[in-house]
C-alpha cells in the first residue's frame, strides 16, 4: 500500500456486498504527480491479500503547476507565492505572471527547491513513508501597490517555447505597516487533514479538520490574513499528505496569505537538533515544512520570524527550537518584540506552537506546570517589559482564554471590555483546528476566563489604533462562542506598568 493510499470497505456502503461480490465505491483523487490504480483486498486490515488490480488511470498532465500558497515577503509591499509541480528546471523554466486586476500582466521570475529521500532524519519518512515532493517552486511579487486587488497564474515554459499555464487566482495586498482601516485576522493551530470521500488511512485522526477548513472557506470575504500555527498535516513521515494538506487548503492559501509556524509534527525528531526529543514529526525533522511553505525568516531551518499587518506586528516564535533566555532564539525574540513603533503598530501579537504560557490541558496540568516546562521563567519578562497585548499557542487541543497576566497574576478583572491601560497579557490557547480534541484538568485555574472543549479559531479585528475585537469562533457554525474588546490610545500603551516603568532622570 503507498503511503498516500486511502481505503473503504466494501460491506460498508452496500450491506449484502458479502453475498452478492457487488458494491460501489467512490474515492476522489488528486493530482500527485504519478497514475492511480484501485485494488481489490480480502482479509482486512490485519490479513490483506490482493485479489486484483485495475488499469492505472492517469491525469492529462501529471506535472501541471498545483496548490499555490500566499505568504508575505520580507517586506510589506512583497508577496511570495509558493507552488508544486513535476517540472524540474531542465525541463521548463518556472514562472508566475501577475499584475493588476484588469491590467497588462508582467513576469516574475520563480526559484526551485526540492528534497530527497536522504534529507529526511528517519522512518517512516526515510523508509516506508517517503514518497517523491516533486518540485517546489517560490516567485517574489514586488513593489506591491497597498490595498490592492492583483490576478496571478503560476506557469512553466517549456524548451518548445510554449508555457503551462495554472488556472488564475486573486489577492489583496497587504496595507502599509500603521496604516488605519479595517484588517482581520485568523489563527489557529494543529489542524490536520482528512479525506472529502469519506475513506480511511493509517494516520487519519484529525476529525475536525475539513470543518474548521470549511468554514474559513465559507467566510473567505470576511478576513484577510491566516496563521496556522504549527502541526499542519500531521504527516509524520508520510510524505504524500503534504500534498493533499496543500490541496485541502488551497482555497484559503491562493487567495489569503497563509503564515505558519513550527510544530512538533514538522520538527521533533532525536538527535536532530530539535528543542524536544521526541520522533513526532516521523523523520521530517522540518524539511517539508520548510520547503513546502514560505516563511519570511532570515534561515527557514530556524523558524522564527515577524511579519506586519497594517496596525499588527506578530512575532511568531519556533517552540521547537530552544527559546531559553541565553539562546539565539531569545535574542531575536526580544528584538522582534522590542522593533515594533507602537503608536503605528500598537498591537502586537506573540504567537509559538507549544503553550508557553498557560493551558488548563491535562497532561501539562498532571506535569505540574500548566505550561511547557520553562516557558514563563524565561519569557514573561520579555512578554511583560514589551507588553504584548495578545499571546497565542497551539499544540493543546481545545481553546481556552486567560485574564490579563502580569508576573503570574490577574491584574485585570474585566472580562470582555479592557479600556485604558490593560496592565498585562492575555494568553489564548487555539489548537482546536482540527485534530482530536484535548482534555482540561478538573483543577480550577483562576486565571482561566474561558474553556470549551471543541474545534475553532479565533478572529482578530483591528477597526482603528486605538480598538480592537477579539472573537473565538466554533468551526461548526462560525458563530462567536467567546469575546473581548480592547479599547486604549497611545499615551495607555507608554504607561507606567506595575515594576515596568521606563527609566527617568532629574535633569531638566
Amino acid at each position: 500500500m503507498d503511503d498516500g493510499a486511502t481505503y473503504k470497505f466494501a460491506n460498508h456502503s452496500t450491506a449484502d456486498y458479502a453475498n452478492t461480490g457487488k458494491a460501489t465505491l467512490s474515492f476522489q483523487i488528486i493530482n500527485q504527480r504519478a497514475d492511480f490504480s484501485f485494488a481489490l483486498f480480502t482479509g482486512g486490515l490485519e490479513n490483506p491479500k490482493l485479489v486484483a488490480v485495475t488499469d492505472p488511470i492517469s491525469f492529462a498532465n501529471p506535472k501541471a503547476p498545483l496548490y499555490p500558497r500566499l505568504a508575505h515577503g520580507k517586506a510589506w509591499d512583497e508577496m511570495t507565492v509558493t507552488w508544486t509541480s513535476g517540472y524540474n528546471i531542465d525541463e521548463a523554466t518556472p514562472l508566475v505572471e501577475w499584475g493588476w486586476k484588469g491590467h497588462i500582466k508582467k513576469l516574475s521570475p520563480a526559484g526551485t527547491l526540492t528534497f530527497t529521500r536522504g534529507s529526511m532524519c528517519g522512518a517512516p519518512a526515510r523508509t516506508v513513508g517517503w514518497r517523491d515532493p516533486g518540485f517546489i517552486h517560490t516567485s517574489f511579487l514586488k513593489d506591491l501597490w497597498p490595498n490592492t486587488i492583483y490576478e496571478y497564474r503560476m506557469g512553466h515554459m517549456l524548451k518548445n517555447g510554449s508555457t503551462i499555464w495554472s488556472k488564475s487566482y486573486s489577492f489583496k495586498s497587504s496595507p502599509y505597516p500603521g496604516q488605519d482601516s479595517l484588517q482581520r485576522v485568523i489563527i489557529f493551530g494543529d489542524m490536520g487533514k482528512a479525506e472529502r470521500d469519506g475513506s480511511n488511512e493509517y494516520s487519519s485522526y484529525q476529525p475536525g479538520s475539513l470543518i474548521t477548513t470549511d468554514q474559513l472557506i465559507k467566510d473567505l470575504d470576511n478576513y484577510d490574513i491566516v496563521f496556522h500555527i504549527g502541526d499542519l498535516p500531521y504527516a509524520n513521515g508520510f510524505l504524500s499528505q503534504w500534498d493533499q494538506f496543500t490541496k485541502q487548503v488551497e482555497p484559503i492559501s491562493s487567495v489569503k496569505p497563509y503564515m505558519i509556524a513550527s510544530g512538533n509534527h514538522e520538527r521533533d525528531y532525536p538527535n536532530t537538533g530539535s528543542f524536544y526529543n521526541t520522533p513526532d514529526s516521523g523523520g521530517e525533522c522540518g524539511v517539508p515544512a520548510e520547503t513546502m511553505y514560505y516563511v519570511p525568516a532570515e534561515n527557514r531551518a530556524k523558524f522564527w520570524y515577524s511579519t506586519d499587518y497594517g496596525m499588527f506586528h506578530f512575532c511568531i516564535a519556533d517552540s521547537e527550537h530552544d527559546w531559553r533566555e541565553g539562546s539565539e532564539q531569545y535574542a531575536w525574540i526580544e528584538k522582534c518584540l522590542a522593533s515594533v513603533d507602537r503608536n503605528k503598530q500598537p498591537w502586537l501579537i506573540f504567537s509559538s506552537h507549544r503553550v508557553l504560557g498557560y493551558s488548563s490541558n491535562d497532561w501539562l496540568a498532571n506535569e505540574g506546570a500548566f505550561e511547557e516546562p520553562m516557558g514563563r521563567a524565561h519569557l514573561q519578562k520579555l512578554w511583560q517589559k514589551y507588553k504584548v497585548d495578545i499571546a497565542f499557542y497551539g499544540h493543546v487541543h481545545n481553546y481556552e482564554r486567560s485574564c490579563p497576566i502580569y508576573q503570574n497574576q490577574c491584574v485585570n478583572s474585566e472580562i470582555s471590555h479592557y479600556f485604558g491601560t490593560v496592565n498585562g497579557t492575555i494568553h489564548v490557547v487555539v489548537g482546536g483546528g482540527g485534530s482530536h480534541l484535548s482534555e482540561f484538568t478538573k483543577i480550577n485555574t483562576f486565571w482561566s476566563l474561558y474553556k470549551d472543549h471543541d474545534w475553532g479559531f479565533v478572529k482578530l479585528t483591528a477597526f482603528n489604533h486605538s480598538s480592537l475585537l477579539f472573537e473565538y469562533k466554533k468551526s461548526a457554525d462560525g458563530e462567536v462562542y467567546d469575546s473581548f474588546t480592547i479599547s486604549r490610545d497611545y499615551k495607555d500603551v507608554l504607561a507606567c506598568v506595575h515594576d515596568g516603568c521606563e527609566a527617568t532622570t532629574l535633569a531638566t
